[in-house]
Order: structure tokens, then sequence, then C-alpha cells
């Protein structure tokens, strides 16, 4: 399973996924992957998986299929997110 947040690195919301990230961390243990939306592997990330509103957190299977995604804010609780992981 593949966990991450995808978020815009220079955005004003930037400062609320970076709280989250550690967050999560501290609770769980677990670090979740970031993707910038403005690289290429991030853009070709958004476009199969139809993200276009930022941040955005996506659980992933390992054979690529979508299981679960939170859209924009107020982020999702870290007890949702830490069962995918």
């Amino acid at each position: 399973m593949r966990v991450a947040i995808v978020y815009k690195y220079e955005s004003d919301h930037a400062r609320e996924v970076l709280d989250y990230l550690r967050d999560f961390e501290r609770q769980t243990g677990h670090r979740l992957e970031t993707i910038d939306p403005d690289s290429k592997d991030g853009a070709d990330t958004c476009r199969a998986y139809d993200i276009v509103e930022y941040p955005t957190v996506i659980a992933i299977s390992d054979d690529g299929h979508m299981q679960n995604m939170w859209r924009g804010r107020p982020l999702p609780t870290i007890s949702e997110v830490s069962f995918y992981v």
C-alpha cells in the first residue's frame, strides 16, 4: 500500500501539510510520501488519479488501484489515513 499527500511546496497550505506530516509520523511511526504536482512524476500521478485539488491524500494499493482519496481541506484525521499504512 502506498499513501501519499500531494501538495504544492510553495503554497498557503504548505505549513498545514508539514505540521500534519510531522504529527502523522509522531503518532503512527510511519512517514507519508509527498508528491509535488509541479514535478514530472507528480504531474503524471495527478493525471492518473484525477487529482486537481491540493492538498490531496491518496491511498493506492500495490497493484495501482486507488483505495481512498481525501481532497482539499480540512485534511483527514490521522486515524483515517493510518488505516492504509
